[in-house]
């Protein structure tokens, strides 16, 4: 068994061997910060209309999964496993619920025709307060609406790379790697190796705050401590960030 204390391994053989209910809700309660964890860095791209409270309880679906299926005897921590089942059934329940409203998909074609008028008619990309200018809408409105696309991207790559024909959620589940095909494993590298390449183009700044925010996995507000900087200015860094970004993904999805 992983190392636990006498206490955990006690509440946990309760859980497994008996399914004790009180055993089950302790340990629901005391894993309930990784949801709210999850929660919080997953709505950051999503649209006014998506309320935390139904992402909560998608990710307390994910941890319950995750409770009902781990094995406390295998050398992995409960939070990495919960982690997967917990971020997967938010993703999994957005996905099924079509999440961004009509008129948020259309805002986003309007935005990206414009951005493409716009880079034709200069030859470079172009900024958030030019494709706001040529829109007549605000400069945030752009930005929030180009990361809401973001997000559906997101989405739309890790339906067709764990999309399968008998319905199984695999994107809750921890896959072997040894399984993955040679055309996940081809489009995972092309779309890494190109962001990776896009990422080069931002401004220092901003090239921090997305590797503190996704690989350091740190929150807009404790970025905001390391940078010294306010949560609002690190998540117009972050936005500004992700529209750059954007574009990026449109034509990695389509190619």
């Amino acid at each position: 068994m992983q190392s636990l204390n006498y206490e955990d391994q006690a509440l946990w053989a309760r859980w497994k061997e008996w399914k004790d209910p009180a055993a089950g809700d302790d340990l629901m309660r005391r894993y309930m910060p990784l949801v709210t964890y999850h929660v919080g860095r997953i709505s950051i791209g999503l649209p006014k209309s998506v309320h935390k409270e139904d992402l909560i309880s998608l990710g307390m679906l994910g941890l319950y999964d995750a409770l009902e299926k781990f094995d406390p005897g295998r050398d992995l921590k409960f939070d990495t496993y919960a982690s997967f089942r917990i971020r997967g059934a938010i993703i999994d329940g957005l996905r099924k619920e079509d999440w961004l409203p009509r008129t948020s998909r259309e805002k986003t074609k309007k935005v990206e025709a414009a951005i493409e008028k716009l880079e034709q008619r200069y030859l470079r990309n172009v900024t958030p307060t030019e494709v706001a200018e040529e829109l007549g809408m605000s400069e945030q409105d752009v930005v929030t609406t180009m990361n809401e696309g973001f997000f559906a991207n997101l989405l739309s790559i890790d339906e067709k790379l764990h999309d399968q024909e008998d319905g199984e959620n695999v994107q809750v589940m921890i896959r072997d790697e040894k399984s993955v095909t040679p055309e996940e494993k081809m489009l995972k590298d092309e779309l890494i190796e190109q962001l990776a390449e896009k990422i080069t183009e931002l401004s220092e700044k901003e090239k921090l705050v997305i590797s503190l925010f996704y690989k350091e996995e740190l929150t807009l507000t404790e970025i905001g401590q390391v940078l010294n900087l306010s949560t609002s200015r690190i998540s117009q860094i972050h936005s500004k960030a992700l529209f750059k970004l954007k574009h990026l993904l449109d034509k990695a999805i389509q190619s």
